[in-house]
């Protein structure tokens, strides 16, 4: 069974820091492209960042900067540092990969207050 667990999320002031972390089970981790999304109540849910399997990463322009994803095989996971944080990053953030479809965890809210 595959299972995406994230972590790392809570309350922030802006300007501030988070590491988010998504730990992987149930599928070949080291050969999955990992990706980070965010959703805010009412709007679609946004890509944020991806890492392939040989560390490739590629950053949407809100993220571009101030986010950087990585992946650490040993562990089966992949973090989120966030750094410079705004309000408007604000979000339930979900960690994802493509295995037989689309999986998803099941988010970490971060809030970054003004």
């Amino acid at each position: 069974q595959v299972q995406l667990v994230e972590s790392g999320g809570g309350l922030v002031q802006a300007g501030g820091s988070l590491r988010l972390s998504c730990a992987a089970s149930g599928i070949g981790f080291r050969l999955n492209t990992m990706e980070w999304h965010r959703q805010t109540p009412g709007k679609q849910r946004e890509w944020v960042a991806t890492i392939t399997s040989d560390t490739f990463t590629t950053y949407a322009g809100s993220a571009k900067g101030r986010f950087t994803i990585s992946r650490d095989r040993a562990k089966n996971t992949v973090y989120l540092q966030m750094n410079s944080l705004k309000p408007e990053d604000t979000a339930v953030y979900y960690c994802s990969t493509n295995y037989f479809g689309r999986v998803w965890g099941q988010g970490t809210q971060v809030t970054v207050s003004s």
